[in-house]
């Protein structure tokens, strides 16, 4: 059969097997992990760091102390993380801004004030995504999704118009 060819030909079926045996591995074990999506807390400040660096691997800065206090202080409900096994490994950041003050066009460091976010209005209609990341060793769990979930739903739940994402892209 056609699928007997293409495998003979291209994976031998001891590397064919080896991959099945890594796949249900790989899906065992996340049964055994203990995932979480909740609030951002200041005392998961040294995780949401040591996992930046991994997931742009040490090309951009990672986010001050003063910085996730400031997001901490003005949207706490925007400030997402999941936590595997009690280690935060995925983050979700945002503000909201007013779609009538605020040019959507602009630079993210103008939205953002050079992470001062003074462009955070409690009274806006647009979330803006400031930051979305996974520790590369937890991709592939559909963890981005789970935050954009959470996100969608904050979002409905304050009767905003939608969420627009800016970011940081390293080497850009």
């Amino acid at each position: 059969n056609l699928w007997h060819e293409y495998t003979s030909k291209y994976i031998d079926k001891k590397h064919f097997i080896g991959l099945i045996f890594a796949i249900l591995e790989r899906n065992l074990n996340l049964f055994k992990m203990n995932i979480q999506v909740r609030n951002l807390t200041l005392e998961d400040y040294s995780d949401l760091t040591v996992s930046t660096k991994e997931a742009y691997h040490n090309q951009l800065g990672t986010w001050s102390v003063e910085e996730i206090k400031e997001l901490l202080a003005i949207f706490p409900q925007g400030q997402l993380c999941i936590e595997v096994d009690g280690k935060v490994v995925a983050s979700a950041l945002s503000i909201v801004v007013n779609s009538k003050k605020t040019n959507l066009e602009s630079n993210y460091d103008t939205i953002t004030s050079n992470g001062k976010f003074l462009k955070h209005d409690p009274d806006g209609d647009i979330m803006y995504g400031i930051e979305v990341f996974v520790h590369p060793n937890y991709r592939q769990l559909r963890l981005g999704r789970r935050l954009y979930d959470v996100r969608k739903e904050l979002c409905e739940e304050m009767n905003l118009k939608s969420i627009v994402a800016g970011g940081r892209i390293p080497q850009y």
